[in-house]
């Protein structure tokens, strides 16, 4: 069977919707490997900074790695801006829909938020809403995503960074999108610090 028998979804059979399932799980299988080609496109994207929107992802992914930080961490760091081109009003939350299945619910809600937070830093100068994070005062991620922008984000447009190159990431972006999705063992995991002074002390001794 090359194809499904309807052209009406209510007209199929169990035959057609078992052909689906498994043609889909086996598609999904290369969903690593198309968001790093999205990576990839994104230097294509917005431009007027020092470096790509690529150069970008990858320095903030390397900032992360040598910070100590897991791997929900850096391949969250890695995808946080994946939606600019097909998403630029709501690049966060695009990158943040992606990640949802396979990671916990502390880094899900870091990358959604952290548009909001970024505005901290240059809001009042385009007449935006500088303190637009402060409606999330209080909230139990509150300051891990504050600390993700400060550490990781905001800081990596450095052209002179000595970034590590984005197959290096690979197999971390393999891992997380092998997991099965939405495993409640994995969305609800204990939060996790960004900075490890041990690990990160391992990492960046070389």
């Amino acid at each position: 069977m090359e194809q499904v028998k309807f052209t009406k979804m209510e007209d199929g059979d169990a035959e057609d919707y078992l052909f689906l399932n498994d043609h889909e799980t086996e598609y999904t299988k290369g969903t690593a490997n198309r968001l790093l080609k999205a990576l990839v496109n994104l230097d294509e994207s917005l431009s007027g900074y020092q470096i790509t929107r690529l150069g970008h992802s990858v320095q903030s992914a390397t900032r992360a790695w040598r910070d100590g930080a897991d791997i929900d961490w850096v391949v969250s760091a890695l995808l946080h801006d994946v939606g600019d081109i097909f998403a630029p009003y709501n690049h966060d939350e695009y990158a943040a829909t992606i990640l949802k299945p396979f990671v916990r619910e502390q880094c899900r809600w870091v990358v959604e938020k952290h548009g909001d937070f970024q505005m901290i830093y240059y809001g009042h100068l385009v007449g935006g809403n500088q303190n637009k994070r402060d409606k999330f005062n209080g909230h139990e991620f509150f300051n891990d995503c504050a600390e993700f922008c400060e550490r990781w984000d905001q800081t990596s447009f450095d052209p002179s960074y000595d970034d590590l190159p984005l197959e290096f990431f690979r197999p971390m972006v393999e891992e997380v999108f092998a997991r099965e999705p939405y495993n409640p063992e994995i969305l609800n995991a204990k939060p996790m610090p960004l900075f490890d002074p041990e690990i990160s002390a391992s990492r960046c001794k070389n």
